[in-house]
């Protein structure tokens, strides 16, 4: 018996060793485990909810000012006076450039003095036709001479005052191309005047938009110069043709720019409005898209918990919840890379 259990003995002590080993290497796995499940992850969350929803079209357009003129001469003439600045705000009607108008002055006071003289004339005419003392046809003559001179001097004055240049409506001055003395042609540039306190822009939309772009439609613009600024403005006009070539219509539309931040040929970047409804939307950064799925973390009783979603149309890093999700739900929006269905989580910044 004794022989019998010697020989067994070293395989017992064989057994016992390997037992040893697989509890000495199965312990360590599972405290790890245990570890990975009890590790907390600090994340930032956010409670959704219902929000107005804008269904928009977006276009591209060139800003344009509501009216804008090139100054221009109609007569050669030398620049006598130069009343403006590089830059300036003026007025309907403010004087900009006088030209030499000595000439044109005399000539008036010269038909004036005919003027007088042929009115006086033709006066004593009729008297002596009322007495019979002359014959209608000189009365005729000289009330048709008196008719000539008065049409001269109508036409010197115009001449005279389109001498003096004025703005035709209030903006501001673009830069100043002549100078004082200069000798100016017909049609040369004096400057540019843009009507900035309201601005045009022009942009075509698809086709297929037709019948869902309407005037008075709102319209929000920005532009790379004022980063996260909008300008709110309307439809005002749609073209009464389709491009036959791109297949697309023309829009236009006014913006309000009382503070004249908006100038003539920026870059816009437009959403026509349609219309306005509420949806249950997310950030972007929430989701977490695996092949055609989409998915994003909840926190539930402060686990984080693998939930799949429905989403539908994106607006400005954000994302309309179709379907998955309720109204008041916590979801994670930085962090869900750390995460497992489970995990253990820490919410900071929480924005409701």
């Amino acid at each position: 018996m004794s022989t019998a259990i010697g020989r067994r003995l070293p395989l017992l002590l064989l057994v016992g060793m390997l037992v040893a080993l697989v509890v000495y290497l199965q312990w360590p796995e599972k405290t790890s485990s245990k570890e990975k499940y009890q590790r907390v992850v600090v994340v930032k969350t956010v409670k959704i909810g219902l929000v107005d929803f804008n269904d928009s079209v977006e276009a591209i357009g060139t800003s344009r000012a509501n009216e804008q003129v090139y100054i221009t001469s109609k007569y050669s003439d030398v620049v006598a006076e130069v009343l403006f600045q590089d830059g300036e705000t003026v007025k309907k009607d403010d004087i900009l450039v006088r030209l030499n108008s000595q000439e044109e002055a005399a000539k008036v006071e010269e038909l004036q003095a005919n003027l007088a003289e042929s009115v006086a004339q033709l006066n004593r005419f009729q008297g002596l036709y009322k007495q019979k003392a002359t014959a209608k046809s000189l009365v005729d003559q000289q009330e048709a001479k008196t008719k000539a001179i008065s049409a001269q001097l109508l036409s010197a004055r115009i001449k005279l005052a389109e001498l003096t240049i004025t703005a035709p409506f209030s903006g501001i001055l673009g830069f100043r191309e002549i100078s004082l003395g200069a000798l100016i042609n017909v049609g040369d540039v004096i400057t540019s005047l843009d009507d900035l306190s309201i601005i045009k822009v022009d942009f075509s939309i698809p086709e297929r938009y037709l019948t869902t772009v309407a005037i008075g439609q709102r319209i929000e613009a920005s532009n790379i110069a004022y980063k996260g600024k909008v300008f709110v403005g309307k439809v005002t006009s749609i073209d009464s043709r389709i491009d036959s070539v791109t297949r697309t219509l023309k829009v236009r539309a006014k913006i309000n720019n009382a503070d004249n931040q908006l100038r003539a040929g920026m870059l816009l970047n437009l959403h026509v409005v349609r219309k306005v409804e509420q949806i249950l939307q997310i950030p972007e950064s929430a989701i977490i898209p695996i092949e055609d799925q989409h998915f994003v973390f909840v926190v539930e009783a402060g686990k984080a918990i693998k939930k799949p979603l429905d989403i539908g149309r994106r607006y400005r890093g954000f994302v309309e919840v179709i379907g998955g999700l309720e109204v008041g739900t916590e979801v994670v929006v930085e962090g869900a890379l750390k995460l497992r269905d489970g995990t253990s989580v820490n919410t900071i910044g929480n924005k409701s």
